[in-house]
């Protein structure tokens, strides 16, 4: 055990000496400190800034380029929000639209409820422009249950009647054509007339006596004679009388109740078939 402990306080006591060794002649070592040439001055000052400038140059560009993927990045997400935004006025719009298209309908319906007839919802597809809408065309014909002479209606009140049909379309001849002839009461008076089409989007009320006490502001109502048009259709409104000084009958200007120019779907009333009739009439 002498012989161990003794051996290892050798080992100890020369690595102390060797580490005291390295660490003196570390600190007594002395590094060559060359003075830099004329040539190797000359060369460190004119590269040196241009390695600055490379360095810049391509912490700029990396800078850049960063950008532009952001600015590229940026504008594709943008152009992509445009679309949904765009998308979504479109939807807004369509979805505005319906909900207006069928309260027109819900008040067409009911305004029809109370007339004994049966009902088909067309939509005006063309009119005669060359005519001042004297004639417009449907979208509905034979085929959905169309018929000929069938009147023409809308919540607003009298269109015309059908007076040409194909399988898929139909023609109206409107309250705005001369050959259009309506028999009216005046709603307040119950005074009877004839309207007729004239220009500009008027009609004119004929056939009314001088002495007749009707105003303007009145309103005509269909008197559901002559086979066609049923009772109590709102047809127009006075809005002018002319009292000439020769004749029996007055000259009456009407303003239509139906809104020509913003017409968009209608009601086409179809008759009773004679078939129908007969069979109510042996009832």
């Amino acid at each position: 055990m002498k012989l161990i402990n003794e051996s290892s306080k050798t080992k100890i006591v020369n690595n102390f000496l060797i580490g005291i060794l390295a660490i003196y002649g570390i600190s007594q070592k002395r590094f060559n400190l060359d003075e830099p040439t004329l040539f190797q001055k000359i060369m460190t000052e004119v590269i040196s800034p241009v390695q600055e400038g490379l360095a810049s140059s391509k912490q700029s560009l990396s800078s850049l380029w960063d950008n532009y993927i952001l600015i590229v990045n940026t504008g594709e997400e943008n152009a992509i929000l445009k679309k949904q935004i765009s998308r979504l006025k479109s939807d807004i719009f369509s979805m505005e639209e319906v909900r207006k298209e069928n309260l027109r309908l819900k008040q067409l319906l009911n305004y029809s409820d109370d007339i004994a007839s049966e009902r088909i919802l067309a939509q005006v597809v063309g009119w005669d422009s060359a005519n001042e809408f004297k004639v417009i065309r449907l979208n509905k014909g034979t085929n959905h249950g169309i018929k000929v002479m069938s009147p023409v209606i809308t919540d607003q009140g009298l269109v015309g009647y059908i007076y040409r049909a194909t399988p898929n379309y139909a023609d109206v001849l409107t309250i705005l054509d001369q050959n259009n002839r309506i028999d009216v009461v005046v709603e307040r008076t119950r005074t009877h007339g004839i309207v007729e089409g004239v220009f500009n989007f008027k009609c004119a009320l004929k056939y009314v006596m001088r002495n007749e006490p009707v105003e303007v502001g009145d309103k005509l109502i269909t008197a559901g004679v002559g086979g066609i048009y049923p009772k109590g259709v709102k047809v127009g409104m006075i809005t002018d009388i002319s009292k000439e000084n020769f004749g029996m009958t007055l000259s009456i200007e009407v303003v239509p109740s139906v809104d020509f120019d913003k017409l968009e779907e209608v009601l086409v009333l179809i008759p009773a078939s004679q078939d129908s009739l007969s069979m109510e009439t042996k009832k």
